[in-house]
């Protein structure tokens, strides 16, 4: 039994330190965006390098979709190991290619663009091994471990943010040292992984088919409510997490990287209550309320004119997104254990292919909100450096940030209504469970 237990932590800090790369090198895209987008879309299109960069950055997301789409319901066939190999092998493989993209001519956008998708597969690799494993290890406190399991994420964002600042603004090192330092982490997972073995999910455990578990959430309609709710989620944590940079860095007096940093850091902290909280208020009361504080903290975004008020908007929108996603994949991992890795992993594809669409859509807002603040094409092109400019981006962050901030306010309803239908069917349950199928 120690030597299970024993084994059991191993695996959890392995999944940690494959979650810990996924965000740092999130994170390291997100810093980079900035001077990517100088150095190598600037020159092709200025005028629309902003829904280019975002097109890039969400291939990423593109990729994550497909592999946890594909690699989720063959984990236990394939074996969680060779998943998590397969992942550092693709954290290796796509900023090596991104590193290339600069020296590739005409092909730089194209090759910007695969690197990222195979970027996002590690990405989405990790996701579908990580959390059906966990949640079979850690089966009886599942929203609690899956949340400190997802306080990594934060913490992974917080050292490439903030390697970021400090390659880019103190050592002044070009964008291709931060994104070649992506690489050495990522052996060091390859390693570690291949001396362990790994558990089999949930599902396997249970005696559940790989055809049941394939059908289980299309004999469940309710299983689909939290795919929408998903999809919803994601653009309201992750989207605007990787688009601080580009939109916020020319607007507020700071580098955009470090209002992620900050609001990473109070998610790092935060997620190590949520089992606590969900037992006390339930994860659908939990999610309910998260959603007031990410809609405000969106909108005061939009109005963040100086480091004070970045930060003090950011802290809100922290408090708001901090416990969304991985109480998410708790709350179906519980209403549906015999959907196993699959549906887990269709949660996590939904709330990938969000930011697929979402970012460009961003970048696109952007552009245009910058191009009318401007005056339109060719008055944008004359602009110099300077306090007209800083009003023509602060407008385009404004518009991009208030279109968002639209989405908390729908989740609320959603979760308002999922918890009042669970609610109604518990009967005279006193609110404090955790929930049950729809």
């Amino acid at each position: 039994m120690d030597r299970q237990y024993d084994n059991r932590r191993t695996i959890y800090w392995i999944c940690v330190l494959a979650l810990f790369i996924a965000a740092f090198a999130n994170s390291v895209r997100a810093g980079a965006a900035g001077a990517m987008k100088a150095a190598l879309l600037d020159p092709i299109d200025a005028q629309h390098s902003g829904e280019m960069i975002g097109t890039v950055l969400g291939n990423s997301f593109l990729g994550f979709a497909i592999s946890l789409l594909v690699i989720s319901p063959l984990l236990d066939r394939i074996g969680a190991k060779r998943i998590v190999l397969f992942a550092a092998a693709c954290f290796i493989v796509g900023p090596a290619l991104v590193l290339l993209a600069g020296s590739s001519g005409s092909s730089v956008v194209l090759l910007l663009n695969v690197a990222m998708v195979i970027w996002g597969f590690g990405w989405g690799a990790t996701e579908a091994s990580i959390n059906p494993v966990i949640a079979s290890a850690y089966s009886e406190e599942k929203t609690g471990k899956l949340n400190a399991l997802h306080a990594w994420w934060p913490a992974g964002l917080i050292v490439g943010g903030l390697l970021s600042v400090l390659f880019f603004k103190s050592l002044n090192l070009p964008w291709q040292a931060l994104v070649g330092l992506c690489i050495v982490p990522a052996v060091a997972l390859a390693v570690w992984a291949s001396r362990h073995t790994f558990p089999v999910t949930e599902s396997t455990v249970a005696g559940v088919s790989f055809g049941d578990m394939m059908a289980e959430p299309f004999k469940r309609p309710g299983f689909w409510v939290f795919f929408f709710i998903m999809f919803l989620v994601a653009s309201s944590e992750l989207a605007p997490g990787a688009w601080v940079d580009v939109s916020l860095s020319n607007t507020v007096g700071m580098s955009g990287i470090l209002v992620l940093v900050y609001v990473s850091a109070i998610m790092f902290v935060m997620r190590h209550f949520a089992g606590a909280l969900a037992h006390r208020f339930s994860d659908m009361g939990l999610l309910l309320m998260c959603t007031v504080p990410a809609a405000i903290g969106l909108y005061m975004l939009s109005q963040a004119n100086s480091p004070v008020t970045a930060l003090v908007a950011a802290t809100v929108w922290a408090f708001g997104v901090c416990f969304m996603w991985p109480t998410m994949l708790a709350a179906v991992s519980r209403r549906y254990p015999r959907s196993g890795s699959w549906g887990i992993g269709l949660l996590g594809f939904a709330g990938a292919l969000a930011i697929y669409f979402v970012l460009p859509q961003l970048g696109a807002i952007y552009d245009r909100a910058k191009l009318e603040a401007a005056g339109g094409d060719a008055a944008f092109a004359s602009l110099q450096a300077g306090p007209e400019m800083q009003r023509v981006l602060a407008y385009a962050a404004e518009q991009s940030f208030q279109a968002i901030a639209v989405i908390p306010v729908i989740l609320f309803f959603i979760f308002g209504a999922v918890w009042l239908v669970e609610r109604r069917k518990r009967g005279n349950d006193d609110g404090t469970s955790i929930g049950t199928p729809l």
